[in-house]
């Protein structure tokens, strides 16, 4: 199921990137019949989650008849740590990637040979939607390791024919120095590190037009419009959207396309979405916001059955592909913060402050309680020093942050205007939120 290399290296559209809905379609149920099967023979999970839902993979006519499933939760991952998800004998495995298993016992993916090539197909179908090509240098600054983002970049990448520069985390004066002398294109980070990275391009006294990088492909955490903007004026970059995450693949199960700029498009020849309504698990129609959920077709060494990926948005038609799109990710279901009632996500909050210029990207949620009443404080850099050091414009930009969000969220918050790299720096995924309640 897989594409070789050498077509790959082709400016030209695969034939299922031009294929009709119905073609589409077609081999979309095609490849979901063989996983559920695939799936259901080889895990003792599925078998007994469909045993007990009173449903055979060979029930499943329609894609609509998918519904019928049980869901998988990053619950039941944990369950079976670490190997018990997997559908192939672990001599066929070749790779082994992991979560960092901060909220609790690390989730655990294995990967075939035909796994690694279809991921980086898709990885490589992600940067040429992006414009990218065999003649381009990709920095990838996404961390390697158990993390799939750098692996998974690095794979496809090379599977395009470009030319990796394999940097990693960390190290930010050295990344900006490499980017200076070796000159890449594209660019791979996550978006909050791109921040970090475009600060020290601008402490160095780099004219960051003077570089040759065109394209930033930005993942692994939600950001907003308002941080594409951002990073699209310092650095004179087209910032796209790369969706992916471990436990169905890794980066590149959707990607925007430059042409667009309109919402990363799901590559649904290997991975099926639905959104669903995160309460009650009701499958809504394309274009009403829900919970993302996916389940894959042609993964071989972990197939994922309906996994609830807590990431909320909606279905859109194809526009750039015939594949649909999703909107941004307006955060995660487990991230929402609940204020005296109110549901907040850190992107609604990241949103109101990029709209003041003199406050930088730069900034911490935090959340503590007051007797029965919680409360948020916002640490925000101002975005040059004699802001921060002038006590009426700190003044001046707390009340109008503060009123912005008590006016678009509808929360109270106590607002700190602070200088520069007063604010943790992330290397990897960024934590915005203390909640100390």
């Amino acid at each position: 199921m897989t594409l070789t290399a050498e077509r790959l290296t082709s400016p030209e559209l695969e034939a299922i990137e031009t294929a009709s809905i119905d073609e589409l379609r077609n081999t979309q149920l095609k490849r979901l019949r063989w996983s559920l099967k695939h799936a259901y023979d080889n895990v003792p999970h599925y078998r007994r989650r469909f045993d007990d839902a009173g449903i055979h993979p060979g029930d499943i006519t329609r894609l609509e008849d998918l519904a019928r499933l049980p869901f998988t939760t990053k619950a039941d991952l944990r369950d079976n740590y670490p190997f018990g998800m997997l559908a192939t004998p672990m001599s066929d495995v070749v790779r082994i990637h992991a979560s960092s298993g901060t909220t609790g016992q690390p989730t655990v993916v294995g990967y075939t040979q035909n796994d690694i090539d279809t991921w980086a197909d898709v990885v490589a179908r992600s940067i040429r939607a992006a414009g990218g090509s065999r003649n381009d240098k990709i920095h990838v600054a996404y961390g390697y390791g158990l993390f799939t983002g750098g692996l998974g970049a690095h794979y496809g990448a090379e599977r395009l024919g470009c030319a990796v520069i394999p940097m990693s985390g960390g190290q930010t004066e050295k990344q900006v120095q490499l980017i200076r002398d070796f000159g890449p294109e594209i660019i791979m980070v996550t978006p909050s590190y791109m921040l970090t990275l475009a600060d020290e391009i601008e402490r160095q006294g780099i004219d960051p037009r003077t570089l040759p990088l065109r394209t930033g492909i930005f993942g692994a955490e939600p950001w907003t419009d308002c941080m594409r903007e951002n990073l699209e004026r310092r650095l004179g970059i087209d910032a796209l959207d790369i969706y992916g995450l471990s436990e169905v693949m890794g980066p590149g199960v959707g990607m925007e396309c430059l042409e667009t700029k309109d919402g990363p498009t799901l590559w649904e020849d290997h991975f099926y979405p639905e959104i669903i309504d995160p309460v009650s698990g009701e499958v809504l129609p394309d274009g009403e916001y829900g919970e993302l959920v996916f389940t894959t077709l042609t993964k071989e060494a972990m197939p994922v059955i309906r996994y609830r990926t807590r990431d909320l948005t909606r279905l859109l038609p194809g526009t750039a592909r015939p594949m649909r799109r999703i909107d941004k990710i307006t955060g995660r279901s487990d991230d929402m913060l609940i204020i005296r009632g109110v549901n907040v996500f850190p992107t609604q909050i990241e949103e109101q402050l990029l709209k003041i210029n003199a406050l930088s990207p730069h900034y911490e949620i935090e959340v503590r309680r007051d007797g029965n009443l919680d409360m948020v404080l916002v640490r925000v850099e101002a975005a040059n020093d004699d802001i921060a050091l002038d006590p009426s414009a700190c003044d001046r930009l707390q009340n109008e942050l503060r009123h912005a969000i008590k006016t678009h969220i509808g929360i109270s918050t106590d607002i700190e205007v602070c200088s520069r790299d007063q604010v943790m720096r992330s290397v990897g995924k960024a934590r915005r939120v203390k909640d100390l309640r």
